[in-house]
């Protein structure tokens, strides 16, 4: 898809140590347009270093093969398994850590900010979220729960005006 220089490209990122989520999201004045997304997944029998390891590469792959102007990451849900909220962590830090090589901004929405933004509510679950995205972004295809997730959190922050809007950079 052609960038005007008027166009924000938005990349969300749906953090996880298993299956980590990505989408880019073209956005232009009102109009929103998917560009690309895909699932980050790391072997589950590698060790803790190598799967990070494997986050890190592909989401710099990403960054470098489409340049997005800003990044949309996820925040961590705290649950009661403190193990899987570190290994989240864990994910998300790298996550992060993969925009900031790439100077690219960052802004992070919550869970439910993100399911409010699209459904309306922020109490909706991966299916509603998953229909409003295909809703949203068409051409984007029968979008997976992981990648549906990052192109939420894209279109999340579309709807708040992206980081470039807001500080007029």
């Amino acid at each position: 898809m052609k960038q005007t220089c008027s166009s924000i490209l938005i990349l969300g990122i749906d953090p996880g140590l298993q299956r980590c989520g990505w989408g880019l999201v073209a956005s232009e004045g009102s109009r929103l347009s998917h560009v690309a997304h895909g699932v980050v997944r790391p072997k589950t029998s590698a060790d803790l270093a190598d799967r990070l390891a494997v986050l890190l590469v592909e989401i710099e792959a990403v960054i470098a093969t489409h340049r997005p102007h800003e990044a949309s990451i996820e925040e961590t849900f705290v649950n009661s398994n403190a193990r899987a909220a570190l290994a989240l962590g864990q994910a998300r830090g790298v996550t992060l850590a993969a925009c900031a090589r790439a100077k690219l901004p960052v802004a992070e929405y919550s869970p439910r900010t993100i399911k409010k933004s699209l459904v309306g509510t922020g109490s909706a679950d991966k299916d509603q979220v998953a229909f409003m995205v295909r809703r949203l972004l068409p051409t984007a295809g029968d979008v997976g729960a992981d990648a549906a997730d990052a192109l939420a959190a894209a279109l999340c922050h579309a709807a708040h005006g992206g980081l470039r809007r807001r500080v007029g950079g």
